[in-house]
């Protein structure tokens, strides 16, 4: 028997959740508990979890769609199963399942719901936005359920347009919280999406945003591709998405941006927390730089991921799936190999943000594997004596996976350091 794929309730308020993406098309073989499509919802984007194995078949949502809770978005058939087409019925969880409703039903349950929520209705993310900009929430018209105004609708009061040619970055607010936000940025190959499990663990309750890099996940490349180009891309984005103070994680690429980024925006930066960033060194691996791109197949892949890390990790299974997903969508490919040519072209690193660190008067922290064979951790000799250097034993490219608690805690002192050092 065919099983439904619903759309969950993932927190207590969720009424309505925006569909992001599918990770498979429909006809093809998914496993319980493979990662099947992710929703956002104003406090946050989630992966969600197929309910069953078999074929997925009459899926209806698409990437965009503002769908009710408990919607049925397709179904997953046993193998052998035959496809019948089926009626898509809404439900939620406090109603049957039924067919939807004539347009004047509609209309007059959606008054009920309306009268039944007096005053104005805006998320805690959209409130503290509104305060820090001076925002009316009254004068704001709200996007979500019940006309709910939402971080997004409060950005748009302000966010001005694009400049000619630059394609806005995707964005995404991983948490709400008070206080000075993190900003993330991810390294080359990757998105936002591989700060989940770090973040996971943060014990800090302070605004969470994270962006795809120009040319990664959901972020469109467009003009040139040199190093300056991405840094004033991530700039504007960070423009528009309100960010006029805050504590910026960086891994890899993503850490030489941060870093660029805090040198030439005074003020911008309260700390710095950078990963194995590039920008320290002249060289960086051209045999994984190549062969990670040209990879298309698990079994030639495999052997550049095993690189990131300094033995087997749980990380290397979830990146090649992750990594031949996105391998589906031929102009991430063109955008990466294009951006490699640019700035990491011969095994040469194009640019250096030595100088940017040492202008720096915040707390900045830099964070290296002893073991990673991508960029060297020598690269981190001769830093300015403010910054503090991290080195861990045993440890690659990825101590953000590796030493996941003990990088959490960094992360969080250096926050912390920044925010006493602005208010003395």
């Amino acid at each position: 028997m065919a099983t439904e794929v619903i759309l969950p309730r993932v927190d207590m308020d969720m009424t309505s959740g925006k569909f992001s993406q599918w990770f498979f098309q429909e006809g093809a073989r998914v496993e319980k508990g493979e990662p099947l499509f992710e929703i956002e919802t104003d406090k946050a984007a989630m992966e969600v979890d197929a309910p069953a194995s078999g074929v997925l078949r009459g899926v209806t949502a698409k990437p965009g769609d503002e769908l009710p809770v408990g919607s049925v978005i397709g179904w997953i058939y046993a193998p052998e199963e035959k496809y019948e087409t089926r009626p898509v019925l809404a439900k939620t969880a406090s109603e049957p399942q039924r067919i939807a409703p004539s347009s004047g039903e509609a209309t007059h349950r959606e008054k009920t719901s309306t009268e039944a929520s007096p005053g104005l209705r805006a998320t805690p993310m959209a409130r503290r936005l509104a305060r820090e900009r001076g925002v009316d929430l009254k004068e704001v018209s709200g996007s979500g359920p019940n006309g709910r105004v939402q971080a997004r609708d409060i950005a748009a009061t302000e966010r001005p347009p694009a400049a000619a040619g630059r394609a806005p970055l995707h964005s995404v607010w991983l948490r709400q919280g008070q206080g000075a936000p993190f900003v993330f940025l991810h390294g080359f190959g990757a998105d936002l999406n591989a700060w989940r499990p770090l973040i996971g663990v943060l014990s800090v309750a302070r605004p969470i945003l994270a962006l795809d890099l120009p040319g990664h996940g959901k972020s469109a490349l467009a003009g040139a591709v040199d190093f300056e180009t991405i840094v004033g891309a991530v700039e504007a984005s960070l423009k528009d998405n309100g960010i006029g103070v805050g504590h910026f994680v960086g891994h890899s690429l993503g850490g030489a941006i941060a870093g660029a980024i805090a040198g030439r925006r005074p003020g911008l930066a309260r700390s710095l927390t950078l990963i194995s960033p590039a920008g320290l060194g002249p060289e960086i691996n051209d045999a994984f730089r190549a062969g990670f791109l040209q990879a298309r197949a698990e079994e030639t892949l495999a052997p550049w991921v095993r690189l990131l890390t300094s033995g087997e990790t749980a990380y290397q299974s979830a990146m090649m799936k992750t990594t031949l997903r996105q391998r589906a969508d031929p102009r991430l490919v063109i955008g990466q190999e294009r951006i490699a040519a640019s700035i990491f072209g011969g095994g040469a690193q194009a640019f250096s943000i030595r100088e940017s660190l040492e202008r720096l008067t915040v707390p900045v922290k830099v964070i290296f594997g002893r073991d990673d064979q991508i960029i060297p951790a020598r690269h981190a000799r001769g830093l300015a004596g403010a910054v503090a250097l991290h080195l861990f034993a045993h440890v690659g490219h990825m101590p953000h996976f590796e030493a996941q608690a003990a990088v959490a805690r960094l992360i969080e002192e250096a926050a912390a350091a920044g925010d006493a050092l602005s208010s003395s």
